[in-house]
């Protein structure tokens, strides 16, 4: 999970999320920002953080090559939708 922005105020929401189409791992994926700009991506926290915690939890072929490919918390596509968000909540276009 990437760390929330501290400098920042808070949202004026309490989380939202988006589905965007992640070319790393060539799969839907849902972006979920919060309140404190902290961020996660569920397709990281179903896979690969999975994977990193547990050595022996099994994942097919195709899963498994898409984890090798995926930047997990510095993730450009997580941080483009967060930076997307801080601008709208700021109110620059």
């Amino acid at each position: 999970m990437a760390k929330a922005k501290t400098e920042l105020k808070p949202a004026k929401w309490q989380i939202t999320a988006t589905t965007i189409r992640c070319e790393l791992v060539d799969d839907f994926v849902t972006i979920m920002v919060n309140k404190d700009w902290s961020t996660r991506c569920a397709w990281y926290n179903r896979y690969k953080q999975k994977a990193l915690e547990d050595k022996k939890q099994k994942f097919d072929k195709k899963v498994r090559a898409k984890m090798e490919k995926c930047a997990g918390p510095d993730c450009s596509y997580v941080a483009e939708y967060r930076e997307k968000l801080i601008q709208e909540e700021s109110g620059a276009k």
